[in-house]
């Protein structure tokens, strides 16, 4: 390979020229090294030459977001008590293969205990009533990639949830309001609380929870967006990037957690989103449960306080049993 590639130099006269190398393997490498050929860095040439992406670009980058869109309607739909986070990942990859995907790279699907903290990996965990459940959706279509968070809760959502998804979401629209021409990474960032507000030592262990990433021919390109970096390398924002925000909150019940995406165009006068399924409000999937006095409510706690009646019959019997009743 090296060899054919000095041939190919020799030929425009360029063998004395740089070689200018996007990704290569170790022994490409060393091999163009050993036929005298100067090899240097071409991978930030063709990061740069990625961060503003053309008509029919985005037009790529909206047709792949459209196919997650499908994807997570189907899933929402099928979502209930005793499916699988491995099931969940087959269901989304046939949906994405079905509509044309060439590539789905991952589908990351986190529920119950496994949100907090956040894992990046499904297993084959069965979902629950009152399960809090997210999933990322990486495929590719043209080579035009996406990352896509969606948050749901499996029949109801503990109170506990709904404030971190409410928390979640505002962190998120805080950061989408910022987006147009002439802002900079450092002021979305600054929007975003500090690692140790949310439970991290400092902002290299929070890394990617509170995060922004141009998106196109690879999942992570220019800019990023993070306190990490951001603050003191700050990058302007202009019209034809795209990228995505992802934001994440623990819950104070110390297991569960929010987590949500949106991919977003910076046009000529703002910005628009492209990522269409709703999540502007906390999702309940699954059955709506009934009991004989109505609908169950969709905000509730796995295990309810004791009724007025209940304390009573507990004093009662204490009373008559001669026991302590406690609190």
């Amino acid at each position: 390979m090296a060899r054919k590639i000095k041939i190919g130099l020799e030929k425009r006269g360029l063998q004395k020229q740089p070689l200018g190398v996007d990704i290569v393997e170790p022994p490409i490498l060393f091999a163009l090294q050993k036929e005298g050929i100067t090899v240097v860095d071409g991978q930030q040439l063709m990061s740069d030459a990625r961060v503003i992406k053309t008509q029919d670009e985005i037009a790529l980058l909206n047709t792949s977001a459209m196919m997650v869109d499908a994807a997570y309607d189907e899933l929402y739909r099928a979502m209930k008590p005793g499916m699988s986070e491995n099931q969940a990942v087959g269901l989304v990859s046939k949906v994405l293969y079905d509509l044309g995907s060439e590539y789905v790279e991952a589908v990351n699907a986190i529920s119950g205990e496994r949100c907090n903290p956040h894992p990046h990996v499904f297993s084959d965990r069965i979902l629950r009533p009152g399960d809090p459940v997210y999933y990322d959706i990486l495929h590719s279509y043209m080579g035009y990639r996406t990352c896509y968070y969606r948050c749901f809760t499996i029949g109801y959502a503990s109170h506990a949830m709904i404030d971190a998804y409410k928390r979640c979401r505002e962190y998120l629209d805080a950061a989408i309001s910022l987006v147009r021409p002439g802002r900079t990474t450092g002021e979305i960032a600054s929007v975003w609380p500090k690692a140790q507000e949310f439970g991290f030592p400092n902002e290299e262990a929070a890394f990617a929870l509170q995060y922004g990433h141009g998106i196109g021919l690879a999942i992570w390109e220019k800019p990023v967006i993070s306190r990490l970096v951001s603050l003191e390398h700050s990058y302007e924002i202009k019209p034809g990037m795209v990228f995505a925000l992802e934001t994440f909150w623990p819950s104070t019940d110390g297991w569960s957690a929010a987590r949500i995406e949106e991919e977003i165009v910076v046009t000529e006068t703002g910005h628009e989103v492209i990522t269409r399924f709703p999540a502007e409000e906390l999702m309940v999937a699954g059955a709506h449960y009934f009991t004989v006095n109505g609908p169950l409510a969709a905000a509730r706690e796995n295990e309810q306080a004791p009724s007025r009646h209940v304390v009573e019959m507990v004093e009662a019997s204490a009373k008559t049993e001669r026991v302590g009743a406690t609190d």
